[in-house]
Formats: structure tokens, C-alpha cells, sequence
């Protein structure tokens, strides 16, 4: 009687690994892992981040419209795990002085601006909030409007002297940030 318990416990916990390793996968194909990376002189900047799609819905807006980022709410700038970026030196981030480090980015979306911030708090699911007491900065990014819509959520940068800009795309929405090292 107790050998047939054990195996049926053992069957549960199999069926239950099972269906999370299935949904994590699953998520990840939705959402798969992207990265950007620009070295611009002394200066490296990298972020890691997942990409997720339009698929036909309304990706900022009202909630009334049914948004899946509603201004005033926390993004995290992507899917899955928090999104990082990693500068090599100090830099100056939108205007704003930055150590060296790596620190989590998130957003708050606007119709017009984006507030976005950086966040010492690493190595967690993106999803839940960060603690605020840890954001190392908070700036406002405008929101430039795009004519053809970007389908796959994209992070990419590009050098300009020695500025790195770092562009978050999508949908109709580009933020441009620029990133000067120290």
C-alpha cells in the first residue's frame, strides 16, 4: 500500500515538472530571449531582454481600448525575466549621471513620454514590480511615433560619436536614448 502512494506522488510531481518545463518553453517561444550589444570606443553597452509580438492586439493605450501596456502602468520593457543593461564604465543615460553596473529597466508608458528607470534589483521575473526604493534613476524618454508598425518588440543601438543610442521599438512607438560614456 505505501510503495503504491510513493509511486503515485511520484507520477503528480513528474506530471506537474513536466507541465512547467511545457509553459516556460512555451512562454519562450511567444517571447523568445533577445540581446543587443554596441561597443562605441571605451563604452559597452549590452542588454538582455525577450521580445514579444503585436499578434493583433493593442499594445499601449487606455484600458478601455483594451491595451495590453495601459499608460500609467508598470512595463517592464519586454517579457519573462526582467530586462537588464550593463554598461562597462560609468555613463551619462538620457542626461543623467550612472555607475558602471548592471541594473533592471523598466517603464512607465505615456501617450507622449515614457518615464523609465533603472533598478538595482537583479535576478528576478520581470513581471512583479520593482522595489522603488532601489531605482538609481528615473528619466522621461518622448515618445516618437513610427509610420510602419514593428511586430517583434525590438532593442537595438547604434554609435554616433560618442553617443550610443539605445532604441526601444515597438509597435508605433520608438524611445531613443542616448548613452555617453564617462
Amino acid at each position: 500500500m505505501k510503495k503504491k502512494v510513493l509511486i503515485s506522488v511520484a507520477i503528480v510531481i513528474l506530471v506537474l515538472v513536466g507541465a512547467l518545463i511545457y509553459l516556460n518553453n512555451r512562454n519562450r517561444t511567444l517571447s523568445p530571449p533577445g540581446s543587443a550589444q554596441l561597443s562605441n570606443g571605451t563604452l559597452t553597452v549590452t542588454v538582455q531582454y525577450s521580445r514579444p509580438s503585436v499578434r493583433n492586439r493593442v499594445i499601449f493605450g487606455t484600458k478601455e481600448e483594451g491595451a495590453l501596456q495601459p499608460y500609467g502602468e508598470y512595463w517592464r520593457l519586454g517579457a519573462n525575466e526582467a530586462t537588464e543593461i550593463t554598461f562597462n564604465r560609468s555613463v551619462s543615460f538620457n542626461g543623467s549621471e550612472v555607475a558602471k553596473g548592471t541594473y533592471r529597466m523598466y517603464a512607465i508608458p505615456g501617450a507622449d513620454a515614457f518615464e523609465l528607470a533603472l533598478n538595482s534589483e537583479l535576478g528576478v521575473w520581470g513581471v512583479f514590480e520593482p522595489d522603488q526604493e532601489k531605482d538609481v534613476l528615473k528619466t522621461t524618454v518622448p515618445v516618437e511615433k513610427l509610420s510602419t508598425p514593428v511586430e517583434q518588440y525590438t532593442i537595438r543601438m547604434d554609435a554616433v560619436g560618442d553617443t550610443t543610442n539605445v532604441y526601444f521599438e515597438w509597435e508605433k512607438v520608438r524611445l531613443t536614448v542616448p548613452v555617453v560614456g564617462k
